[in-house]
């Protein structure tokens, strides 16, 4: 089977950590150090892109840059990116010399999630950090302020004013720095709902289409998806931006070639979503694809959403160590040739 379309593939991980039954990642410092070496044999194995998730207050990775910065050093190809940088908890500024850093010693590899955020652990987790919503406010409207600022300063916008500046009372002259060229077109914002696609494209961002839709009209996950994406895609048309035009989706998708894959993956066949109520609202997320490399390559050609992007995210099974990820990572490249996705 294959599908006449070139994709960039990559893996999508939580970073789990749990001192567990089974478990190969017990402790924050195995997740960080293995996430280097888990880049490492993806782009071995011939991967685009090694992407991670961030989230606060759990056994999770909260702290992205310095794990993608060390991802970067010992890497020379694969894209390095965030799925999705929360702004609830961040300084735009301080984001911004973070970003460009980490792009520069990546030589341009790192591909910047970033949103809202999703429902974490605390129930105010923002306010531990520092960031307090203001009478009226609200945070889609915040952090899509902060965002806009963050935009601005890596493009190279003044975004302080120096003594003399301030002396003269003049504009602003200073720029944030390290400044690194082509990062602006490499900010992807996560999308949860069809609107916020749309928001999306009107400012000029790439779109990291949600692992679930806070929206249900009873479709298939990926129809609704599809949708988001091919509405985004018109919403930038009509902006003039200059900035974005990729689309990036995640599915799971465990192609079994060995009595492993079998004994981990093999009651995962199924092509049946999920659907429920998160945070009040419908919520669906798509099936897992799990079967021979075939099968799998079948269901991913009928994924709607998944024709229409031009990046696909793997979840990544991160506790299950790295000697067996390697191995994923090669079942999902040649998963990628089968739907001629890759040479």
């Amino acid at each position: 089977m294959r599908v006449a379309m070139t994709k960039k593939i990559g893996f999508l991980s939580f970073g789990h950590y749990r001192d567990v039954p089974g478990s190969r990642v017990r402790t924050a410092g195995d997740s960080l150090l293995q996430h280097i070496d888990l880049a490492v044999a993806a782009e071995a194995a011939g991967l685009d892109g090694a992407w991670l998730r961030v989230h606060h207050f759990d056994h999770n990775l909260g702290a992205p840059f310095p794990l993608l910065s060390a991802m970067a050093a010992r890497t020379s190809t694969i894209e390095v990116g965030t799925g999705v940088v929360d702004l609830r908890y961040e300084n735009p500024l301080y984001l911004a010399e973070e970003a460009g850093a980490t792009d520069l010693i990546s030589a341009g590899r790192l591909q910047l999630g970033i949103s809202r955020g999703s429902p974490e652990p605390a129930a105010d987790g923002q306010a531990a950090f520092g960031y307090r919503l203001a009478e009226g406010e609200d945070w889609s409207s915040v952090t899509r302020a902060r965002a806009e600022l963050f935009r601005r300063a890596i493009g190279g916008h003044p975004v302080a004013r120096s003594q003399r500046a301030l002396d003269r009372d003049a504009a602003p002259d200073l720029t944030v720095q390290p400044l690194s060229p082509g990062l602006p077109n490499r900010i992807w914002w996560g999308a949860g709902t069809h609107a916020t696609g749309v928001w999306a494209g009107r400012a000029g961002y790439n779109l990291l289409s949600s692992t679930l839709l806070l929206a249900d009209d009873g479709r298939p996950f990926h129809l609704q998806q599809a949708d988001q994406v091919r509405d985004y895609r018109a919403a930038l048309a009509e902006s003039g931006h200059r900035t974005g035009g990729q689309a990036a989706v995640t599915r799971s998708a465990f192609p079994i070639t060995t009595a492993e894959d079998q004994s981990y993956f093999g009651l995962d066949r199924g092509d049946t979503d999920s659907a429920g109520i998160l945070d009040g609202l419908p919520a669906r997320s798509g099936p897992t694809f799990a079967g021979s490399i075939d099968e799998v390559a079948t269901g991913l050609a009928a994924d709607e959403a998944v024709r229409e992007a031009d990046y696909v995210l793997f979840a990544l099974p991160s506790m299950l160590g790295v000697d067996y990820n390697a191995h994923l990572f090669e079942n999902l490249v040649a998963l990628a040739r089968e739907l001629g996705w890759k040479e």
